[in-house]
């Protein structure tokens, strides 16, 4: 009987440097790192605080993903900073963001006298204060932060390399917060105001949907995961991504083992 043969959603430059992605975050940060993760879901297993939009609930919700990811919160400084904030645009070097602007500030700085030493690191990570309505886009923009703090906090990846932002994203993946940062990479929100209705769409961080569903997928069977139930909480295209990417892979296991090798 004939069958197609799975097509990945992703070109060949694309699958090869998720490969080479997941090679090089395994050699700055061990594969038992990414074979222990939790891969964190949006519910009260993970995040049992009432969510209350306050700057209260901001820090408890930051204080979890930094336990998750394993990043000491004392070591960071957490503000909020209002939209069209041009002031931390000239003193930020760190500033990211599509259309409305960034939705996150990493920067990591030094005091007067000090060596360039991880624990003399003094690190700030500063949150649009939009992000507090969704708090699936919120906790995937702290995650990826955070990713600031351990590749380029922790001295594991110069600012300067050319694919740091997207290897920041990949880092979400490989510690288990792929399902928010992929389910955040593309926003279709609907609108009613002033007698108007309509829909707008955000775009977060910078790996496209496709691209996250092979890491996924990747992600899935580098832990031996076949049919893992957090697939479930993925958005409807990057479930579909994944779904192609797995097909993909089972039929190319060779893939798997090359990389993990």
């Amino acid at each position: 009987m004939l069958g197609f043969s799975p097509k990945l959603p992703v070109d060949d430059e694309e699958r090869l440097w998720v490969d080479a992605g997941f090679r090089r975050l395994e050699a700055m940060l061990g594969r038992s790192r990414m074979l222990d993760s939790s891969v964190v879901l949006p519910n009260d297993k993970f995040f049992p605080d009432p969510f209350d939009r306050t700057p209260s609930a901001v820090e408890k919700l930051f204080q979890r993903v930094c336990t998750y990811m394993n990043v000491d919160p004392r070591r960071i400084e957490l503000e909020i900073f209002p939209d069209e904030n041009e002031e931390l645009r000239a003193v930020l070097p760190y500033w990211r963001g599509q259309g409305g602007g960034c939705a996150g500030v990493y920067h990591h700085y030094l005091t007067e006298g000090e060596e360039l030493a991880e624990d003399n690191r003094k690190m700030l990570i500063a949150l649009r204060s939009t992000l507090i309505k969704d708090p699936l886009t919120l906790v995937a923009t702290i995650a990826h932060e955070l990713g600031h703090v351990i590749l380029i906090g922790g001295g594991l990846m110069d600012p300067e390399t050319p694919d740091h932002e997207p290897m920041t994203d990949l880092l979400t993946v490989y510690l288990g917060f792929g399902v928010f940062n992929a389910s955040s990479a593309m926003r279709f929100k609907q609108f009613q105001e002033a007698g108007k209705q309509g829909w707008s769409m955000q775009r977060l961080g910078y790996l496209r949907e496709e691209i996250f569903g092979y890491a996924l997928a990747r992600f899935a069977a580098e832990r031996g995961e076949r049919k893992p139930d957090w697939a479930a909480h993925l958005s409807t295209n990057v479930r579909a991504f994944f779904k192609r990417s797995q097909a993909w892979l089972a039929k190319h296991p060779d893939s798997i083992k090359s990389t993990a090798s």
